[in-house]
């Protein structure tokens, strides 16, 4: 199997600002409280990178 994916702008840094709930609930920890957490972080990730990705293409 090949695993060799490459990404154009891999190498680089993206910033995401969060929570700590937020940050904990991408690693796995429930709360069931708020189960809305996890979907929220999700997001300002793939916003960030989606951000990060036009800004470079423009």
């Amino acid at each position: 199997m090949n695993s060799n994916v490459q990404i154009p702008q891999g190498e680089h840094t993206i910033l995401v600002e969060m929570t700590v709930k937020e940050a904990l609930s991408l690693t796995g920890v429930k709360f069931h409280n708020d189960r809305e957490l996890e979907h929220r972080a999700v997001m300002k990730v793939k916003q960030s990178l989606e951000e990060r990705l036009l800004s470079k293409t423009e």
